[in-house]
């Protein structure tokens, strides 16, 4: 697989779907148990300009980037420190 790239050193291709690293990314794990666990890499897709094109209603005033989770799992542009392509298929 390919080296990680810091965000601040370049971005993926608008739409592109890439492993994104997140540190302290706790997720909640199902059931009523209140267990969590550490997941740092998703996958996730790029949005370069989301919120330029998506006008948003609610006063943001960071990046204009996004990242798009799968499910729920969107993040804003910074909680992102780092992100690599997907790697090839077998």
């Amino acid at each position: 697989m390919s080296a990680w790239t810091r965000v601040t050193e370049g971005l993926p291709e608008d739409g592109q779907r890439v492993l994104c690293f997140l540190p302290r990314n706790t997720i909640h794990l199902p059931g009523k148990t209140g267990a969590t666990e550490e997941r740092n890499v998703v996958v996730m897709r790029f949005a370069r300009d989301f919120f330029l094109k998506n006008v948003s209603k609610t006063g943001y005033q960071g990046p204009p980037h996004f990242w798009l989770g799968e499910g729920t799992s969107n993040r804003f542009f910074l909680e992102v420190t780092h992100w690599a392509p997907l790697p090839e298929a077998p």
